[in-house]
């Protein structure tokens, strides 16, 4: 799929955080040329900003999930009073390591983290992993990044799978049985990483059917009435933290191709259809209702206003879906 020159001109004058992934894969540059940018990302930008903030004992404010009591009132940079904070432990690593960046430039730091950080939830061992499936998705996939043995929370997914197949927050405090898109999309994104980061296949299985539970509902409806699951769905934000869409789904599966070397399933094209009715004139995606909340950096563009990272990953699916002759 081809972008209007002005697009691709706008998407390359960006931090190095994406304009590496346009080289690569909106381009089909060289290697060593997106990985040439893709080593700017710990010395310039947004990824810069971030590990600068990261404290002495490996985490980020003082805390695992949360920014340590502490920390609150630093002037740390606020989008909305009160709204969840991106600061922490969890979301500064799991915001590096979507960026592209070196697990070298984090030496050290898997150790630091066994050693110094924990969960406020039970104050559990930070690679020991939590309660909440969302949660230790993120940690298993930074965990099998940065070097740290993370393979008995591997095996937590598999025993803690739901009947119908995939993964729901709520499970573990007994308020739902059935799975949340939200929590198996993240589920089966964490254990993609751990696969392709260590090699280890041990939750393939699992993975494969919480897949299953997105394809059978076309990565958009309720199984039972047919009905978009909620307006999420086609919500596409970035970066999406944890809220699933389409688009966000569709560029796991188009990761898991990869990986696999399987073409795409045809039970995907319906989603395709509506991220490509999202573009807008000009060859961009908007960008949706963001989280509020601290941040370290401003990763994209305020709501309503043309996206990068959005049309960087819709541009990519849709290259990916046209190629296999899914629309």
């Amino acid at each position: 799929m081809s972008l209007p020159p002005q697009t691709l001109e706008w998407l390359l004058d960006a931090d190095p955080v994406i304009r590496w992934q346009v080289e690569r894969d909106v381009l089909g540059a060289p290697e060593a040329t997106w990985r040439a940018t893709r080593a700017r990302v710990a010395t310039e930008g947004i990824g810069a900003t971030i590990l600068a903030r990261q404290d002495a004992d490996g985490q980020w404010a003082g805390g695992a999930y949360f920014p340590s009591p502490e920390f609150v009132g630093e002037g740390v940079i606020e989008r909305q009073a009160g709204a969840q904070p991106w600061i922490a432990t969890t979301w500064a690593l799991k915001d590096l390591r979507e960026f592209g960046l070196d697990a070298t430039v984090l030496a050290g730091t898997a150790h630091k983290l066994a050693a110094n950080s924990r969960w406020e939830y039970e104050d559990r061992p930070y690679w020991g992993g939590e309660v909440d499936v969302c949660i230790n998705a993120f940690t298993l996939a930074t965990g099998a990044w940065l070097g740290a043995d993370v393979s008995a929370l591997a095996a937590w997914f598999p025993a803690h799978r739901l009947a119908d197949g995939g993964w729901n927050c709520e499970a573990e405090e007994g308020r739902s049985v059935r799975s949340s898109f939200h929590s198996t999309l993240n589920a089966v994104v964490g254990m993609l990483a751990y696969e392709r980061l260590t090699g280890d296949a041990s939750v393939r299985a699992a993975r494969h059917a919480g897949e299953e539970y997105l394809l059978e509902r076309s990565l958009l409806r309720r199984r039972s009435t047919g009905e978009l699951v909620g307006p999420w769905v086609t919500e596409y934000i970035a970066p999406n933290r944890w809220q699933y869409s389409a688009l966000a789904a569709l560029d796991h599966f188009r990761a898991v191709s990869r990986l696999e070397g399987a073409a795409p399933d045809p039970r995907l094209a319906e989603a395709i259809e509506l991220v490509r009715a999202a573009r807008r004139a000009d060859g961009t995606w908007a960008q949706g209702s963001v989280h509020g909340g601290a941040v370290w950096a401003e990763i994209d563009a305020p709501a309503g206003e043309a996206s990068r990272w959005l049309t960087l990953i819709a541009t990519r699916v849709l290259a990916w879906g046209d190629a296999a002759k899914l629309s």
